[in-house]
């Protein structure tokens, strides 16, 4: 994959003077014994699902049971396609709305989005709202979508901040949903010859008419448009929602990161209001995660990091067999896992250091690293209180994870996304297709339920 370098604002190597400020500072009390705190966080204890309804029990363990087939996940799109001509359409949609999108999804007007808000609010966890929206090579839609989206994303700004279940909020922003995919290509091929300033970037975002080296006109013009899409979004969210940017695929990574970077340069002066993704199943994540931090040391504003496993492994290998380049995949999952809690540990030395630059979401569904997520939390004495560590899990899944953090006293945010049935389904089909090791990897939330299914049905028996 090719990576940006960006001229005075360039991203950088770790420096020396960044690794001594990442250096093990004088530990402080933990607020819970090590023993004490690893025997809250055993994710064992199915009362965690006590505050749900028997039919939400059923309806986890079915839809769970289904995602645990690779055959069935791989083909979802065949099945649903046959199931809406047999059912019909009114039939499927509400099938599919009191199973699958019942289970991941909060729902489709503000109403219904704010009731499920509100019952996460009482469960102590916090919503990151996701519109469902982006696009792959091959699928850009034009300016007028683009610009149709970017209404989408200020209702989501708006929704996010303005109702009493909002407490520091998040959402998510996949910037293929206001830049077309085929552009974020042809910016990262110009990027690995010849650095674009951030400043650049800004000037665009402020509506100046600057020129992009190494794009035709048309091309120069839709990057005009977006980055002004992306500003206005910034603009809305700045000092009042946390703008958590994706990351897709290796191809256009490195534009993702360019325009993240600018954004994060006009808007992160006193706080992180722009986040970036991290992929720590690819090999240069530690590189761009160091960098990313001399970068935000050298131009002054703070960083948020959400950092995650990654979902897009099959099919960055498949591409780089295809175009004869080396994989960009960690040899080995093990390996991912040693990336993600190296940079998870570097982050959180970081912010230790200095909470106010630096902020973290730990975006996981792995138990050992939200353990040693919590327990370098309470060695490093960083105030949980705070909000700069926080942790993230998707809606509908690994809630006995969520429920315990909160419980705990963590931040923990759910992934949330919305919309009608519809809209809704092609993305959840994706994340089911990109998630299928965390599908199958799911047995142990799956036997909890049960657990709890099982000791209300037995409760239910002796009342009769």
């Amino acid at each position: 994959m090719m990576r940006t370098r960006l001229c005075s604002s360039r991203l950088y190597l770790l420096s020396p003077r960044l690794m001594s400020t990442a250096s093990p500072r004088v530990l402080q009390a933990s607020d819970k014994p090590p023993d004490l705190l690893a025997s809250s966080l055993a994710f064992e204890d199915p009362s965690a699902f006590r505050v749900k309804s028997l039919r939400d029990l059923f309806r986890a363990l079915a839809v769970f049971r289904f995602c645990s087939f690779p055959v069935l996940v791989n083909n979802c799109n065949k099945l649903m396609s046959a199931a809406r001509s047999i059912l019909g359409r009114r039939l499927f949609s509400s099938l599919m709305r009191s199973t699958v999108y019942a289970q991941f999804v909060a729902g489709e007007n503000e109403k219904e989005i704010a009731q499920s808000m509100e019952t996460m609010s009482v469960l102590g966890l916090r919503p990151m709202l996701a519109v469902p929206i982006e696009e792959d090579l091959g699928e850009s839609t034009g300016e007028e979508r683009y610009d149709e989206n970017v209404d989408a994303m200020l209702e989501c700004v708006q929704m996010s901040h303005s109702n009493a279940w909002s407490k520091d909020p998040m959402m998510q922003l996949k910037v293929t949903a206001l830049l077309s995919p085929e552009l974020c290509v042809k910016v990262t091929k110009v990027i690995s010859n010849q650095a674009y300033d951030l400043d650049l970037l800004v000037r665009a975002m402020d509506g100046e008419d600057v020129k992009f080296p190494g794009l035709e006109e048309s091309d120069a013009a839709h990057f005009h448009c977006s980055l002004r899409r992306l500003n206005r979004i910034a603009e809305a969210g700045v000092n009042k929602v946390q703008v958590l940017v994706d990351a897709e695929y290796t191809y256009i990574n490195p534009a993702l990161s360019l325009v993240t970077m600018a954004m994060m340069k006009k808007f992160n002066k006193d706080g992180a209001w722009i986040w970036n993704t991290y992929q720590c199943y690819l090999k240069e994540t530690s590189t761009l995660l160091h960098e990313a931090i001399s970068l935000s040391q050298e131009e002054g504003f703070c960083l948020g990091v959400k950092l995650v496993r990654g979902a897009y492994m099959d099919k960055e290998r498949k591409l780089a067999v295809n175009e004869g380049r080396p994989d960009p995949v960690q040899d080995s999952w093990e390996d991912t896992n040693n990336n993600y809690n190296s940079l998870l540990e570097m982050m959180l030395r970081l912010i230790a250091q200095d909470p106010e630059r630096y902020r973290i979401i730990v975006a996981t569904h792995n138990e050992e690293s939200v353990r040693k997520a919590a327990t370098w939390v309470e060695e490093l004495g960083i105030d949980k209180a705070r909000g700069s560590v926080c942790f993230g899990q998707l809606l509908g899944m690994c809630d006995h994870v969520s429920l315990t953090l909160a419980k705990e006293g963590y931040a923990v945010y759910k992934s949330v996304p919305y919309g009608s049935v519809d809209d809704t389904l092609p993305y959840l089909v994706r994340r089911a297709q990109e998630n299928q090791s965390v599908l199958k990897d799911i047995r142990k939330e799956r036997d909890l339920l049960r657990q709890e299914l099982y000791r209300r049905l037995r409760l239910r028996t002796r009342q009769e």
